[in-house]
């Protein structure tokens, strides 16, 4: 028999933590076939060691270097067996057969393409973060304004957080984030894969817009359910926020159309660090900071670096410099 679905962990210094959504994954699932192909990028806390000393039939495949998320997870899917691919970080839990129930509600609704389910804090909070609303002119305007954060879960000024919905409904959604990820694997192929320029966030927003145009509709399920220790694979804060602007500016110029809707975009990107930033100082300067406030002050300084977006990538896979 063949391979029911193909697990795909992309991992990153986070050994502990990977080890426990592996031993979830085999505690959880039932009745499913499934394989394990993790994507080591280049850690440097043994994890690739360690999940092959827990686990010896997963494959691990070593890399040199950190290939990014989306680099590696297509790494991944041309090792894959599996009918479906399930995109799962390594800092989440398992939990009540999650694999096998979005699995099964994959296979009851396939004129979906991309399935998500509902992620939780570990102390059982909702994390919304499994889904987001399509970037839009209306929701960069209420970046740049800072409305999205005045009002922050607002339906109408923070659109792209999908309003106060707890992700406890079936809805089609406009971005399934790769947290909690299933697909076809003959759907991931004919959509290419994930873009390769994308090294961290964004990749899975593109990845949804492009299924939604080839007739596709993204989808959450609250039947499948994990916990997820947000950001376990990130840099010091400013660093990822810097790299969630370059994705950002990456998308809006992939997806916005050329000229004033594009230019009007990532004008309000920019404002909106710039809002921020000014805020954290005006902060600072009556004795109230905070980390994220002082993080939107590097980024507005890095500006620089995340106003290109992304640069290519050559066909050996090594990063071009951006235009």
């Amino acid at each position: 028999m063949g391979v029911d679905v193909s697990v795909l962990i992309v991992s990153y210094n986070t050994a502990d933590l990977t080890v426990r959504c592996l031993e979830s994954l085999h505690e959880q699932t039932r009745g499913t076939s499934y394989e394990v192909i993790v994507v080591d990028n280049a850690s440097t806390d043994s994890s690739a060691t360690r999940i092959r000393a827990a686990f010896g039939d997963i494959e691990v495949v070593e890399s040199a270097t950190n290939l990014g998320f989306g680099r590696a997870v297509n790494l991944a899917a041309e090792r894959a067996k599996g009918e479906y691919l399930l995109l799962l970080n390594p800092d989440t839990v398992v939990l009540d057969d999650a694999l096998g129930a979005l699995l099964a509600f994959a296979r009851a609704h396939p004129g979906h393409g991309i399935y998500g389910g509902r992620t939780v804090r570990p102390d059982g909070a909702l994390d919304p973060s499994s889904c987001w609303g399509v970037p839009t002119l209306w929701s960069l305007a209420c970046f740049g304004l800072g409305l999205s954060t005045w009002r922050k879960g607002s339906a109408l000024f923070d659109p792209e957080s999908l309003g106060g919905w707890p992700r406890d409904s079936v809805r089609e959604v406009g971005v399934v984030t790769g947290c909690l990820l299933l697909v076809p694997r003959q759907v991931f192929a004919a959509l290419g894969g994930f873009d390769s320029r994308y090294f961290m966030y964004g990749e899975d927003a593109d990845l949804s817009v492009r299924a939604r145009r080839a007739g596709w509709r993204p989808v959450i399920t609250p039947d499948a359910t994990v916990i997820h220790h947000v950001g376990a694979s990130s840099a010091r804060r400013s660093d990822k926020m810097i790299m969630v602007m370059r994705a950002k500016t990456t998308f809006v110029r992939d997806h916005f159309r050329p000229g004033t809707s594009q230019t009007a975009a990532l004008g309000l990107l920019t404002l909106g660090v710039a809002v921020r930033a000014g805020l954290a100082v005006l902060a600072g300067r009556l004795g109230r900071t905070s980390p994220t406030a002082d993080a939107w002050v590097g980024v507005w300084k890095a500006r620089g670096e995340w106003q290109p977006g992304y640069p290519s990538v050559s066909a050996n896979g090594e990063r071009m410099a951006a235009a």
